[in-house]
């Protein structure tokens, strides 16, 4: 498909696809009766054959690779990542300590990009095409991570990457009154990211939204950010699930509102007045 001439391009995500059968089960329903067009993949998670059952029935909902480093199922045996998992086997929570011991231990650099290649790998055995990359809790920003990223995914054909970067402008425009706050922690490792993708030849959002109101995307707001899209092409991601209560959820996300926020008509007619063409990254890469 070549890139469309409109000004506004915008790709719908689902993050978390896998993680439960409530989350697959919003998946498809936002992308069949909803403004929903892409879903990142867990494919270690407990629905992740659920999800790519689904998948594989819906080729028009374009899938990427949801990398998971931090807070939950490895692909590989935990075993074999002792640096960087639990005592659950999960992979360890403490983020910011990890990201820290990436950077003076090698053994655990080592242990993480098998465990990137494995979830690669994993994703191949889908069979499905590989749409985009971002990873759980953007924990591919850390710079050691995202030269891990940029070079095995090179190996799986990986031609599109998200760079959590969100314009307040656009959130205040969408929301008056809203106050959002920077993200200061990240914001310098994301652009980071950015200029390295951008020299590798991947496709790269010119912005995200679903940072700042991660969990609580309402029907007002996602209606609200579809009125006031700004020209290029805009990632707009979601947390959508039928119901909360299983393993692995996000403690006071608004699942089911999240869910409603994709398949309003309000939405729908934003989008349509907002004159962008949605799709996939796959759609609009060159």
């Amino acid at each position: 498909m070549s890139t469309p001439t409109s000004a506004k391009r915008l790709v719908v995500t689902s993050d978390d696809f896998g993680l439960s059968l409530q989350v697959n089960e919003a998946v498809e329903r936002a992308h069949r009766d909803g403004i929903l067009t892409t879903a990142s993949l867990m494919v270690s998670a407990p629905g992740a054959a659920d999800a790519v059952a689904r998948a594989r029935a819906v080729p028009s909902l374009r899938i990427g690779l949801h990398l998971v480093m931090v807070e939950a199922w490895p692909t590989l045996p935990a075993s074999d990542l002792p640096d960087l998992t639990d005592d659950a086997g999960l992979m360890r929570a403490d983020q910011a300590t990890l990201g820290l011991d990436l950077a003076r231990n090698p053994r655990a650099r080592r242990q993480l990009a098998a465990e990137i290649r494995a979830q690669f790998e994993a994703f191949r055995a889908t069979g499905l095409p590989l749409d985009h990359v971002n990873a759980h809790k953007h924990f591919h920003i850390h710079p050691i991570i995202a030269g891990m990223v940029l070079r095995i995914g090179r190996d799986y054909g990986m031609r599109a990457i998200r760079v959590p970067r969100e314009s307040r402008e656009t959130l205040r425009r969408a929301e008056p009154g809203a106050k959002p706050g920077l993200a200061l922690d990240t914001a310098p490792w994301a652009a980071l990211l950015r200029f390295r993708a951008r020299r590798a030849g991947l496709l790269v959002p010119d912005g995200v939204l679903g940072l700042a109101w991660s969990g609580a995307m309402t029907p007002a707001r996602v209606e609200g950010l579809l009125r006031h899209l700004p020209d290029g092409l805009t990632e707009l991601y979601l947390h959508p699930a039928t119901a909360g209560g299983f393993p692995g959820e996000a403690p006071g996300y608004a699942y089911a509102a999240e869910l409603a926020a994709l398949t309003a008509p309000e939405s729908r007619a934003a989008l349509a007045e907002s004159g962008a063409v949605s799709g996939g990254f796959s759609d609009f890469a060159r």
